[in-house]
């Protein structure tokens, strides 16, 4: 029955099926267990720092918003590199497939640094410029979270590009055992910093830092081995290869463009949630884990598509990444509707544990309620086909499509609905669901097109 749910109508011969139901459940599991538990310790920071007041949960949010502009130029780039390296493992090219990967970490890692830098010089400055006159503990809190999160950037950067290149290779399962060190770490950490030293917002951030360091030193280590179908050299690392930068660069630099206006985007929405109030800025926080933790079996799939797709446009087979395609969708839309319900359904259970106000659990119970409904609906098409489209080289349409609906869509609704509407936090979340529809009808209608399958990486 649900082989019959899942099979696209439209078959390939069974010889050219590289990723049977065995390979994908081996290649998807170990993702949403890294997912879950990237997510989780999010929700457990959030959980903690509510120990430590209402003023540090908001100021911890308003800066994860300015840390995810940084951490989503380190995603996309390792995301290029891994659909470079998809394309060469299919078209069984290991020695341009090992120099991509290590280029990829060359560059990531200069990235990262700059990036740091910046925040470390000015940070101060841009949490003023982009968040205004906050309550003054609000600010402290999240700068002091800032300073001691900006460090953990360049090993968050390699951790980043080295993971995308072993789902590139299908290993998942190497990813999960690093990423389940890496979150006890953390987790262990936070619970000495904040209930055994009462270190405040530092207490859940130097752990996040240690457990980053470890996991680039894992995976550093575990990249370099020759046995992998490509591997780290470390004289390419030290060398400039302009061609396969330019190969990176093609499907990195619109997805940078994409996910730093996405994030961009939210900062500024962040600015405008600044105005309504302690309350509403504490759901908003809380909420956003929460969304992290409903949206974990699309966000998972992304890192699929681009493996899957990616192995078939560079072995030129595009019948093979169309049927994929479609197989990819069912079980993304099968997984996320199942997910979002029965996260939804233990919210109640979780708040419980936070210490938030009566007023501000309602409101949050009432924005994850709108989040999982259009999220199930619209995402595993906004999101997780995107991700193939640009694992086949069509990346400026997606970032097209995510700047029209992120930029302009999201953005100018979240004004109307949250200010001129005094809807709040909820006529924010209504314009990112808007956000969403539009999204998807762009990308569906591209997909259809199959004009997708009209481009070269390699």
């Amino acid at each position: 029955m649900l082989n019959r749910i899942l099979e696209p109508r439209q078959q390939i011969p069974e010889e050219r099926k590289r990723f049977s139901n065995a390979a994908l459940k081996s290649l998807i599991i170990p993702i949403v267990v890294e997912q879950f538990l990237a997510l989780l310790v999010g929700i457990a920071d959030t959980l903690m720092i509510s120990h430590v007041g209402e003023a540090a949960v908001s100021g911890v949010s308003l800066i994860n918003q300015l840390n995810n502009v940084f951490i989503m130029v380190f995603s996309a780039l390792a995301s290029g590199g891994a659909v470079v390296a998809s394309q060469y493992i299919g078209s069984g090219d290991r020695e341009k497939g090992t120099q991509a990967a290590s280029q990829l970490v060359m560059m990531i890692g200069l990235v990262s640094v700059v990036m740091m830098g910046v925040l470390l010089l000015f940070g101060r400055q841009i949490f003023l410029l982009l968040f205004g006159q906050v309550e003054e503990d609000v600010l402290e809190a999240g700068l002091t979270y800032l300073r001691i999160s900006a460090f953990s950037f360049p090993f968050l950067s390699l951790y980043n590009a080295c993971a995308g290149l072993f789902r590139s290779m299908s290993r998942t399962k190497v990813l999960m055992k690093v990423s389940i060190i890496m979150n006890v770490i953390n987790v262990i950490g936070n619970a000495i910093g904040v209930f055994a030293l009462h270190a405040g917002v530092a207490g859940v951030a130097y752990p996040s830092l240690l457990s980053r360091f470890f996991a680039a030193a894992a995976m550093l280590y575990l990249i370099r081995d020759p046995g992998n179908p490509i591997a780290i050299r470390t004289k390419w690392v030290f060398m400039w290869d302009s061609r396969m930068i330019a190969r990176i660069f093609h499907i990195a630099v619109p997805n940078s463009i994409e996910n730093g206006l996405f994030q961009i985007a939210k900062v500024a929405l962040s600015s405008i949630i600044a105005m309504f109030g302690t309350v509403q800025i504490a759901a908003y926080g809380v909420s956003q884990s929460f969304w992290s933790m409903a949206s974990l079996f699309t966000a998972a799939m992304g890192p699929v598509f681009i493996t899957v797709i990616g192995q078939y446009m560079g072995a030129g087979d595009k019948e093979g990444a169309e049927y994929y395609m479609k197989k990819l969708l069912r079980i993304t839309y099968l997984g996320a509707f199942g997910w979002n319900v029965v996260f939804f359904a233990i919210v109640p259970f979780l708040l419980q544990v936070y210490s938030l106000s009566d007023e501000t659990a309602r409101l949050v119970m009432i924005l994850v309620f709108l989040h999982n409904s259009f999220n199930a609906m619209f995402c595993p098409v906004a999101f997780s086909v995107s991700h193939g489209m640009r694992a086949a080289g069509d990346a400026r349409f997606t970032m097209f499509a995510a700047i029209f609906a992120t930029v302009v869509c999201r953005t100018s609704l979240s004004v109307v609905f949250g200010i001129v509407c005094r809807l709040g936090v909820i006529g924010v979340t209504m314009a990112m669901a808007c956000d969403w529809i539009v999204k998807a009808g762009l990308i569906l209608w591209r997909w259809r097109s199959g004009r997708w399958k009209e481009f070269r990486v390699i």
